[in-house]
C-alpha cells in the first residue's frame, strides 16, 4: 500500500495547483484522475477555460481581419476553417495537458489514473482502467472532484442539434442558425464566438438581462453591443419546449410582455446550446458513511479552511458553494495546504474575485455592484469613463464600453471595479489589488497610468468619481 502525506482526487486547476503546492512544501503527494484519454488538467484545461478562449482567439482575428481595410491593409475577404480552428484549438489543449504532466514529474508527484474515492480513514482507492483497484494511504485529502455540464429533464440531449458545452467544442459544420440558452458566461461566449464565426445567433435568458451577476449598467452595455453586432437578445423569456430532428431544432419560447403576461413564439435552428448550468461531481467518491456533508444541489460543506466533516479530508473548486472559477479553485487547493501545513492560512474574501467573460466586448468585474453598495447603506461614489475617450480604444479601433468605479464617501475605500469593452480581463488585475490592498478613490488617484494605454480609463473614472473627468 502506497503511503502518501496528501492524495488529490482530480487534476483540474484547484488539484493539481494544491498537488504542486504540496509537493513544494516536502510533502509526499499523488494525485488521482479519472479522465478516460489519461490527460491531466480537468474541465477547465480540456473542455473549458482553455479551448473556449481559444475559440474566441479565433473569432477576435476573424474579425479584425475583415475589417483589416480600416487600418490600412487590404487582402482577400478573411473566412473560417472549422477544421484548422479545430486543430488550433487542440494543439493549445495538448500544449497544457503536456505542461501540467511536466509539472508533475517536476515536483515528483505520483499520478494515479482512475477513479478515485475515499476508502475509509486516511484510505483513498483507485478503480483502474482494467478494473483492478490499488489502495493509497495518506495522512491528508483533497477532492477536487469538479463539475459536469447540467441537462434539463424536460430536453433531450441528443449530442448533435441539442448540445451541451461540450459537445459544441467538437462542432465539426458552422451552425445555420444557433439558439442559445442561457446568458451567463459560458452561453454569452459562445453566442459571441458562432455570431462572429457568422452564424445567425439568438440568445435566451429567463431573467430580464443578460450576465445575470454583472453590475446592471454592464450587462445593459452588453445587450446593446450584442444587438448592434446581429444577435437577437431575447430576455424575461424561458423555452419551454424543444423538439429536434435530423434537420434541425423547434423550440417555443415564452417572453414576458410588457403587461406581465407572457407571448409565446415558436423559434426554428439549426441546433441548440443549452448553457443553463452546471452540476457538482460529488456522487461516487466515497462519501458515504462519512461525516462529510452536502446539501441538495451536491455541494460539500466546508469551514473557511476548506476543511470538511472529517479533519483529514478538504474540499475545493466546483464541489463547494463558491464561484465556480478556475482561480478561486486554485486559490482554494493553496488555502487548503497552508491549513494542513499549519503555514499562516487566510481565508479567502470571495467578494475580491475577479470575475471575467470573454466575449466581443469583454466583460471583467471586481468586488460589488453599485445595486448591492446601495442595499448595505454605503453612502455611494460612482465614476463612469467611456472608452471612446480613450487614444488607445481609437488605435485598436475598439471604442466600445466602459469603466465604471464604485468606491464609499466615510473612508473613501474602492468597493467595485466593473469594465466592459477591450481587453477589460486584463484590465481588472488594477482593480484586484486595489480591493485587496483596501485601496482609496485618492490612491488610486495619485497612481501613474501610462500613455496610451487601455488602462487610462481606469484613472479618469476615479476623476469622474471625484467629480472632475478630465477628458470627457
Amino acid at each position: 500500500m502506497s503511503q502518501y502525506d496528501v492524495v488529490v482526487i482530480g487534476s483540474g486547476p484547484g488539484g493539481y495547483v494544491a498537488a504542486i503546492y504540496a509537493a513544494q512544501a516536502g510533502l509526499k503527494t499523488a494525485i488521482v484522475e479519472r479522465e478516460s484519454t489519461e490527460r491531466l488538467g480537468g474541465t477547465c484545461l480540456l473542455r473549458g477555460c482553455i479551448p473556449t478562449k481559444a475559440m474566441l482567439q479565433t473569432a477576435d482575428l476573424l474579425e479584425k481581419m475583415q475589417h483589416s481595410k480600416d487600418f490600412g491593409i487590404v487582402t482577400k475577404e478573411a473566412t473560417l476553417d472549422m477544421g484548422l480552428m479545430h486543430k488550433y484549438k487542440d494543439k493549445v489543449v495538448k500544449k497544457n495537458a503536456g505542461g501540467v504532466k511536466f509539472l508533475m514529474k517536476k515536483n515528483n508527484i505520483d499520478v494515479h489514473f482512475g477513479h478515485g474515492r475515499l476508502a475509509g480513514r486516511n484510505k483513498v482507492s483507485v478503480e483502474k482502467p482494467d478494473g483492478k483497484t490499488e489502495t493509497l494511504s495518506t495522512k491528508h485529502c483533497i477532492l477536487a472532484t469538479g463539475s459536469d455540464v447540467a441537462h434539463l429533464s424536460f430536453i433531450k440531449m441528443d449530442h448533435k442539434r441539442v448540445l451541451d458545452s461540450n459537445d459544441i467544442l467538437e462542432l465539426k459544420d458552422l451552425p445555420e442558425h444557433l439558439v442559445v440558452m442561457g446568458a451567463g458566461a459560458v452561453g454569452s461566449e459562445f453566442a459571441s464566438v458562432y455570431l462572429r464565426y457568422g452564424s445567425k445567433v439568438t440568445l435566451i435568458e429567463m431573467v430580464d438581462r443578460i450576465l445575470p451577476g454583472e453590475d446592471e449598467d454592464v450587462s445593459a452595455e452588453a445587450q446593446k453591443s450584442f444587438t448592434r453586432q446581429g444577435m437577437s437578445v431575447l430576455t424575461s423569456s424561458k423555452v419551454t419546449d424543444v423538439k429536434s430532428s435530423e434537420k434541425g431544432v423547434e423550440l417555443v419560447v415564452e417572453t414576458a410582455g410588457k403587461d406581465g403576461k407572457p407571448a409565446s413564439q415558436k423559434i426554428v435552428a439549426s441546433h441548440l446550446l443549452v448553457a443553463t448550468g452546471r452540476r457538482a461531481v460529488t456522487e461516487d467518491i466515497g462519501l458515504k458513511g462519512t461525516k462529510i456533508e452536502t446539501d441538495k444541489r451536491g455541494y460539500i460543506a466546508v469551514d473557511k479552511f476548506m476543511r470538511t466533516g472529517e479533519d483529514w479530508v478538504y474540499a475545493i473548486g466546483d464541489i463547494v458553494n463558491t464561484p465556480w472559477l478556475a482561480h478561486v479553485a486554485s486559490k482554494e487547493g493553496i488555502l487548503a495546504i497552508d491549513h494542513l501545513t499549519d503555514k499562516n492560512p487566510q481565508p479567502i474574501n470571495y467578494e475580491r474575485v475577479p470575475m471575467c467573460t470573454y466575449c466581443s466586448p469583454e466583460v471583467a468585474s471586481v468586488g460589488i455592484t453599485e445595486r448591492v453598495a446601495r442595499e448595505r447603506g454605503f453612502d455611494v461614489k460612482v465614476g463612469v469613463f467611456p472608452f471612446q475617450a480613450i487614444g488607445k480604444a481609437s488605435i485598436l479601433g475598439q471604442t466600445e464600453g466602459f469603466v465604471k468605479i464604485i468606491s464609499e464617501s466615510k473612508y473613501d475605500e474602492i468597493l467595485g471595479l466593473h469594465i466592459i469593452g477591450p481587453k477589460a480581463t486584463e484590465l481588472i488585475t488594477e482593480g484586484t489589488v486595489a480591493l485587496e490592498l483596501e485601496a482609496t478613490l485618492e490612491e488610486l488617484l495619485k497612481t501613474i497610468h501610462p500613455h496610451p494605454t487601455l488602462a487610462e480609463a481606469v484613472g479618469e473614472a476615479v476623476h469622474a468619481a471625484m467629480g472632475h473627468a478630465i477628458h470627457i
